[in-house]
């Protein structure tokens, strides 16, 4: 009886959340792809204490807890978005359970007022509702209108709430970062590095990100979308060990998310391109960040993930992985949003892949992800820190 009510739960469509209670999980029969290249066509993961215990091929020497039998399903990372807009809207609880049916189990937060942030992160770690793990960040930063004095305030004030991110700190893009943008910025890097706070900068354009890296800027929310990033720049980038977000699928059409009218929109609900800020012309962005992607990936920089969307998560990550489509392929894919999303945001050593000693984030999907990103958009089960979150049901 027991397998038989664990193979109606898997066969399910429904997603419905689970207490998040402490639980040991064996995961059978599954193609397990580890996240750093390697794939187990059938093999098993098992899970104790919250954290991966063994990762093997074929059945595992050693159950523990409940027995999942997957079926011949995929186990990938949970997938981890570095700057995600948080509107906790129409309420936190609602809009946290459309993460985890999407497959996120961590978000950084993009940016907005640092202490409702901080309390919904609070209310995930007790249990009190079922999330995603939380990483708040302080407040959009225009830094043209900031003083450097205004920007080490705001540093200490992140640190005393406990916050270890700035919000995305706008540079001016063209034709690039003003006298006042950089002694904003430098003011903001030189605290943070004092206060524990990381400086998360808005850079969208060549110039900028230049003056970011050479500001040692430890994380970029944006690919450049409005002019080429050339070989070389991608390599300082490479060197600088400065992070950089795509972000890619932000400035692409975005079709059947406000209106199932075959309309191109914006990541707003205004036409595309029209409604893009500061636009170049003609939804050139688009194209610009796709390429620019493509080039940076190959010069070896740290590209990690950040969808930079309000609207359903699950909808942002598929117009993120279709635009990312365009120039990467799911093997990139799966690199960006998971090691490499993980490094960029302090957790290497934590999640990103599935490996023993990690925390067990893991998103189970029916087919190949490596056949097409499609096969990532319907996840019929998510595990958070070895917490079954979400999970399919009749």
């Amino acid at each position: 009886m027991y397998a038989i009510r664990t193979l109606l739960r898997l066969a399910a469509v429904a997603l419905l959340p689970i207490a998040a209670q402490s639980q040991e999980l064996t995961l059978t029969n599954a193609r397990i792809l580890v996240g750093n290249g390697e794939v187990i066509e059938n093999g098993s993961i098992v899970v104790r204490g919250g954290r991966i215990a063994a990762v093997a091929a074929g059945k595992p020497a050693q159950t523990a807890g409940r027995v999942i039998d997957a079926r011949g399903a995929s186990l990938m990372p949970g997938f981890i978005d570095a700057h995600r807009h948080l509107t906790l809207r129409p309420d936190a609880k609602t809009e946290m359970q459309k993460l985890l049916e999407a497959g996120f189990t961590t978000i950084l937060s993009g940016g907005g007022a640092p202490e409702p942030l901080v309390a919904v992160r609070n209310q995930i770690e007790k249990g009190e509702i079922n999330g995603p793990r939380i990483i708040p960040s302080g407040t959009v930063l225009f830094l043209a209108n900031q003083t450097p004095d205004a920007m080490r305030a705001e540093v200490r004030r992140l640190a005393a709430l406990g916050v270890k991110y700035t919000g995305e700190a706008l540079l001016t893009p063209v034709p690039g970062p003003t006298p006042a943008d950089l002694a904003a910025l430098n003011a903001l890097v030189d605290e943070g590095a004092k206060a524990g706070v990381k400086v998360a900068v808005h850079a969208v354009s060549t110039a900028a990100m230049m003056a970011a890296i050479d500001a040692k800027v430890p994380l970029l929310v944006h690919l450049p979308n409005k002019d080429w990033v050339s070989r070389e720049q991608a390599a300082r980038l490479a060197g600088s060990g400065t992070c950089i977000l795509s972000a890619v699928g932000t400035w692409a059409p975005v079709f059947g998310v406000f209106a199932n009218d075959n309309k191109p929109r914006a990541r707003d609900g205004k036409p595309w391109p029209d409604a893009i800020t500061d636009g170049v012309g003609g939804g050139k962005e688009a194209g610009y960040a796709m390429v620019n992607a493509r080039t940076v990936f190959d010069a070896g920089a740290v590209i990690g993930v950040g969808i930079d969307t309000t609207y359903d998560p699950q909808a942002g990550l598929a117009t993120e992985l279709r635009a990312m489509n365009g120039v990467l392929s799911p093997q990139d894919m799966l690199k960006i949003i998971g090691p490499n999303s993980a490094a960029c945001i302090g957790m290497g050593d934590e999640i990103g892949t599935l490996q023993v000693g990690k925390q067990a984030d893991i998103v189970l999907v029916s087919g190949n992800p490596l056949e097409g990103y499609w096969n990532w958009l319907k996840p019929r089960m998510v595990v958070k820190g070895g917490k079954v979150v979400v999970e399919a049901r009749r």
